[in-house]
């Protein structure tokens, strides 16, 4: 069977280190192994600096950077095996290409800075713009980062966009963890509406969530028979998403939404809601590549 391990990229920033320390975890609840990649281009330029200082700096900087990391991740569980890889990318490609044949890929929420660095800020952005497999951003306060809530969020999308993969993926997460799944479809009445809703108390908001309810029916039921032991609290709540699954990610373990790769003028861009989730999110995001249906 083909190892599919989980890629932490690494700096040597804070961040960075909790990203190690939150992938040792999920790798020792998943039983994978763990892939430690830096993302440098000393080495592409080293050749025209033969043994030059800067160079040596930079690999001894990195290597250094890398070979703590790994001393951390077995400190924290020395059965989670790792491997480690130095690549002269950018580090967006590099963790983007690492994904290929990933699990998942992990990020810090912020990197160092310099030039040198992968700038995880900038790079979990890009990462969960363009990898096929999942990419969790880790971010949140202890109580998340270490589980204390005992419950996964999912921010169940438009099931006619292949919301089923990040419900998949949540259900999963619930079931290794052994918590419940706390999943949530949020909705809004549209304006045009707002005066008819004012003729009629009750009616259009009523309908809306009702819609809500089903469509969250319709990205869950598939998913959850293949998890019945999984515990799911369906909830369809009146609000902006990004609002509504920011204030409840502070009592999560984990959010998971789904991303539906847009192309924009700069290449695949995430919705307001990922980079809401991502920039302010109360514990670790992970976003999921959905598979869109085909049209006839």
């Amino acid at each position: 069977m083909l190892d599919m391990p989980l890629v932490v990229g690494v700096d040597g920033s804070d961040s960075s280190l909790t990203a190690v320390d939150w992938a040792v975890d999920e790798a020792a609840r998943r039983g994978l192994s763990l892939r430690l990649v830096y993302a440098s281009l000393w080495e592409r330029y080293e050749g025209f600096l033969p043994g030059g200082p800067e160079s040596l700096s930079e690999q001894a900087m990195v290597e250094r950077v890398v070979d703590l990391a790994t001393e951390r991740a077995r400190l924290r569980d020395p059965e989670v095996k790792s491997t480690t890889a130095i690549l002269p990318q950018d580090a967006a490609d590099a963790l983007v290409g690492a994904g290929e044949t990933a699990f998942a890929v992990v990020t810090g929420a912020r990197g160092r800075s310099g030039p040198a660095g992968l700038l995880l800020g900038s790079v979990g952005l890009t990462v969960a713009a363009r990898a096929r497999c999942p990419v969790i951003v880790v971010r949140g306060d202890r109580a998340a980062l270490t589980g204390t809530h005992e419950r996964i969020l999912l921010g169940a999308g438009d099931p006619d966009t292949g919301g089923a993969g990040a419900a998949r993926f949540a259900l999963d997460e619930a079931r290794v963890r052994g918590c419940v799944l706390d999943a949530v479809r949020a909705w809004r009445t549209p304006l045009y509406e707002i005066a008819d809703h004012a003729l009629r108390p009750g009616g259009v908001e009523d309908r809306h969530a009702r819609r809500a309810s089903a469509e969250l029916d319709e990205v869950l039921d598939g998913p959850a028979a293949d998890h019945p032991d999984v515990l799911v609290r369906r909830t369809a709540v009146e609000g902006a998403a990004r609002k509504v699954l920011v204030e409840r990610s502070a009592a999560a373990d984990l959010v998971v939404i789904g991303a539906r790769h847009r192309h924009g003028h700069g290449g695949f861009q995430l919705g307001r809601v990922a980079h809401r989730l991502l920039h302010h999110a109360h514990c670790p995001v992970a976003v999921v590549p959905q598979q869109v249906p085909q049209q006839p």
